[in-house]
């Protein structure tokens, strides 16, 4: 058993930096993917087996789940930066306190989303401007959705726990299981029972509580520091306001891309029911590649957060020039073959003419403009790395958010073509890209060594 356990864990302290990278995002970057597949197995059951309006009334809250889901995603990085300091400081008391604090704020934070979210639901698809055929659909599958928060909350944080210490491979085994039980739920609710839309919710819903349990299970029978004690999990005050203090801020920086797509969202719905299927379509396919970038930069959140725990500035600074180079080289070749198959891939999904060229559209405009998101991805990830949060989540506010914004009642506005709609996101990339290397580069100047005692 310690020896499969030694085999799953990168060391991020010594040796070479590149390979240990590569082995430690690869699994990371698929388990994105198999995210990614719950909500990609739903659109496709939908739209090939009951209808474009299923697959446009699911579309419409992929804005919804993943404003929510970046949150999970955003504060569970600040339990993996704090978890990895004390591993890098060979703290083993800390880090067993950190852990057990860390589950049970995700647990906390999970029944929370889940009872805030079952209230604004209805809501938050009106403020979309859902059309009346597909309200009652969406409303229904939302509803079912949040009902799995718990879930999502938790195995984002137990992913953490295992990240911090150098594996990613056992939270894709647990969602690669819990993908395989929902593809086959979807087929079973939709082909056997009929129901749906409801259907599909509930079998995701299922799912992701299959994948928090198999990682519960797997870190009560731990055999290193990150072993879960049942009945030593306790709020550690100290823990929890360091953990929020680095990851509220990368949730809202998460957040702050679903805010701006929930604008824009209802300016895709406002251009008819084909132009939303045929994105609902092209996002499915940009996300699952996006993940990619996600992955990356949060293996050099991990690898700087280790290495500067242990004192190790200069491999912190390695970490990040490895993570962009092996980044942008990965980017630049899905993003240019995603681009040549665009046909092919967004037939995958309707194999309607209309939804098909309007997709590509999507495509071009933003896959092809992935490369801008490296710059992001990695120097926000180093310097959460370093407990710097906060500065790229109010750029971001600004230059993502604000300018996305702005573009819809202007631009947008003023020409209301789905072309028009997709050029604000090159542009505020463009934006952003610029003011964060500037903004890394001041504060890569002034830092100094961590004091570990919180």
């Amino acid at each position: 058993m310690m020896d499969v356990q030694k085999k799953m864990t990168v060391d991020m302290l010594h040796g070479s930096m590149a390979g240990p990278m590569v082995i430690f995002a690869l699994p990371l970057a698929l388990t994105g993917v198999l995210q990614q597949l719950f909500n990609t197995a739903d659109t496709l059951v939908l739209g090939q087996f009951v209808g474009t309006d299923a697959l446009a009334a699911v579309g419409n809250n992929a804005p919804i789940i993943s404003l929510l889901v970046n949150l999970f995603i955003g504060i569970s990085l600040g339990a993996n930066v704090v978890i990895a300091r004390f591993i890098g400081a060979h703290d083993l008391k800390e880090t067993i306190r950190a852990v057990h604090t860390s589950f049970l704020l995700a647990l906390l934070l999970g029944i929370f989303v889940a009872v805030l979210g079952e209230l604004i639901a209805r809501p938050m698809l009106e403020l979309l401007a859902v059309p009346d055929s597909v309200m009652p659909a969406a409303e229904l599958y939302l509803r079912i959705y949040f009902l799995g928060m718990p879930a999502i909350g938790l195995y984002n944080f137990e992913s953490a726990i295992y990240r911090s210490r150098g594996n990613t491979w056992t939270s894709l085994k647990a969602l690669a299981a819990a993908s395989g039980l929902n593809i086959v739920l979807n087929l079973v609710t939709v082909l056997v029972f009929d129901w749906g839309v409801g259907g599909v919710a509930a079998a995701t819903a299922l799912s992701n509580y299959l994948s928090a349990w198999m990682l519960y299970h797997a870190l009560c029978h731990e055999h290193g520091i990150i072993r879960l004690e049942p009945g030593a999990i306790r709020m550690e005050k100290s823990y929890a306001k360091e953990i929020l203090r680095i990851g509220l801020p990368a949730g809202i920086q998460g957040m702050v891309f679903a805010l701006s797509n929930l604008v824009i969202q209802a300016a895709i719905n406002s251009l008819g029911t084909v132009v939303m299927a045929a994105s609902t379509a092209a996002f499915t396919i940009e996300i699952n590649i996006y993940v990619l970038l996600i992955a990356f930069g949060q293996a050099v959140t991990t690898f700087v957060s280790q290495n500067y725990g242990a004192g190790n500035l200069a491999r912190c600074r390695k970490a990040t020039k490895t993570g962009f180079s092996v980044t942008m080289l990965v980017t630049v070749v899905l993003s240019a073959l995603a681009c040549l198959f665009a046909n092919e891939l967004l037939a995958l999904f309707n194999d309607n003419p209309a939804v098909i060229e309007i997709g590509r559209i999507r495509i071009f405009y933003i896959i092809g403009f992935y490369f801008l998101c490296v710059f992001i991805e990695i120097l926000s990830g180093a310097l959460r790395g370093y407990g710097y949060s906060l500065p790229p989540a109010l750029l971001m506010l600004v230059t993502i958010c604000g300018v996305r914004i702005a573009w819809i009642y202007t631009a947008f506005a003023a020409k209301p073509t789905f072309t028009n709609i997709m050029i604000s996101y090159p542009l505020s990339w463009v934006i952003t890209a610029v003011l964060l290397i500037g903004i890394y580069a001041f504060y890569r100047k002034h830092i100094k060594p961590l004091a570990l005692r919180l």
